[in-house]
């Protein structure tokens, strides 16, 4: 067995077999081989795509690539995943409403690149707060306090690190079968008895089409499932902005202030949503019953409680928690009102989460560094009238520099649609696949 052969076989459509992908994976991985023989087999499956069990296959090996992390937890243990969007925020909402309700729910999550946000850059906004656990340390507070939150460790799963950095830099990123491995192979990894996928689908999404969002669904589910995990994935809607917030510090804000019971109303559901499904897959009850759960414990307090336990225990600065001017500051603010009256039949998703990027919400590389002040509020959403003059949002920096700003204030005045008409709102939840 060699890679010519094997590339050649999927060149040519064929079907690979559980020995070659791991033949694949194991040479990558360990370097015997190359970028440009890896490459050229990524896009033979770009082309050609991958059959439901070579995809099983491909994301099992990839699972098993590095570090497998086991729950020594006594209890179900559930995590969630999100495809990435503007102002989601979910996670910090959605993981202790479950805990709260007595699932353990140990969260691996990453920084953010480009137009959708991190959820370590935007929990690292709470002065203190450390995402840098020691699995020992990661585990204490997933037992103690129901829901603890790190960054991925670099040893879980190397083979995906590898082959998205490769696929990235060949245009290949967009292959559902290589997504579906990718996503995948680090949330079984992580080890968790259920696994929630929350997949976006709109114009601020990765997955723009809606039947491309189903498709990846679909096969996540039955990836999940295949590997003897509980599975079920939401796909909702990311035509707008998530919430009223977009940037780091700016969203956990919004988050607490939905763990307060004063949350947007389509953030709120979604969070409500992804929830229940923990429940559920935790054998809680009936869907029914599990809403009506996790309904109890966000209205209660007692969600917010348990996200203020985390926070204590990973060093975060709870004071936050009732007063907000402890977040740092940013040093600029500046209203952008609208030019017109009307009511607002969309805001442009993708372009908000650029806006807020060239703010300094967001990174453009690797690496880079971002500023936790920095984001977007909005003062109106999809379907409210607004008058000429009105605010319709207001833009936070900690630069000075006024092109930079100016810039940021044309390009959001743009980001909104009127009509005369008052529009019918998309639903939040588009579609659950269990």
């Amino acid at each position: 067995m060699n890679m010519y052969e094997i590339i050649t076989k999927k060149k040519r459509g064929g079907e690979l077999n559980g020995e070659e992908i791991a033949f694949f994976v194991k040479g990558y991985v360990d370097g015997t081989i190359p970028d440009y023989q890896a490459a050229a087999l990524v896009m033979a499956i770009w082309f050609n795509s991958m059959t439901e069990r070579e995809t099983v296959l491909l994301t099992q090996e990839m699972e098993h690539s590095g570090d497998i992390l086991s729950q020594s937890v006594d209890g179900f243990t559930a995590d969630k995943h999100s495809t990435g969007g503007v102002g989601d925020k979910t996670t910090l909402i959605v993981g202790p409403i479950a805990a709260a309700c007595g699932i353990f729910v140990p969260k691996m999550s990453g920084r953010g690149l480009g137009h959708t946000g991190g959820t370590i850059d935007k929990l690292e906004s709470i002065p203190g707060f450390n995402t840098a656990l020691s699995a020992e340390r990661f585990e204490e507070i997933v037992r103690d306090c129901g829901f603890a939150i790190a960054g991925q460790t670099g040893k879980l799963v190397p083979a995906d690190k590898k082959l998205y950095a490769l696929r990235d830099s060949i245009s290949a990123v967009d292959s559902i079968p290589l997504i579906c491995s990718s996503i995948m192979s680090k949330k079984l990894a992580t080890g968790a008895d259920g696994i929630v996928l929350d997949v976006k689908t709109g114009d601020g999404a990765f997955m723009k089409s809606y039947d491309d969002a189903v498709k990846l669904a679909e096969l996540m589910v039955k990836t999940a499932k295949a590997a003897g995990r509980k599975c079920s994935a939401v796909i909702s809607d990311m035509e707008q902005p998530l919430g009223m917030a977009v940037g780091n510090s700016l969203e956990v804000i919004e988050a607490l202030e939905t763990l307060k019971g004063r949350g947007e109303a389509r953030l709120r559901e979604l969070s409500l949503t992804l929830a229940a499904e923990m429940l559920l897959l935790s054998g809680k009850g009936t869907a029914k019953e599990c809403r009506k759960a996790a309904e109890e414990a966000l209205d209660s307090g007692s969600a917010i409680d348990v996200f203020r336990r985390t926070v204590k225990a990973q060093g975060g600065d709870t004071n936050v928690f009732d007063d907000y001017g402890k977040f740092p500051r940013a040093a600029a603010v500046t209203e952008v009102r609208s030019s017109e009256s009307g009511y607002i039949t969309h805001i442009h998703c993708e372009e908000t989460g650029l806006i807020a990027c060239s703010l300094g919400a967001g990174r453009t590389e690797l690496g880079g560094r971002i500023d936790s002040t920095a984001g977007i509020v909005f003062s109106k959403t999809v379907g409210d009238h607004v008058e000429k003059g009105e605010v319709l949002g207001r833009l936070y920096s900690s630069s000075a520099d006024e092109k930079t700003t100016a810039e940021a204030v044309a390009r959001f005045s743009e980001v909104f649609t009127f009509s005369h008409e008052k529009p019918i709102q998309m639903e939040i939840v588009r579609k659950i696949l269990r």
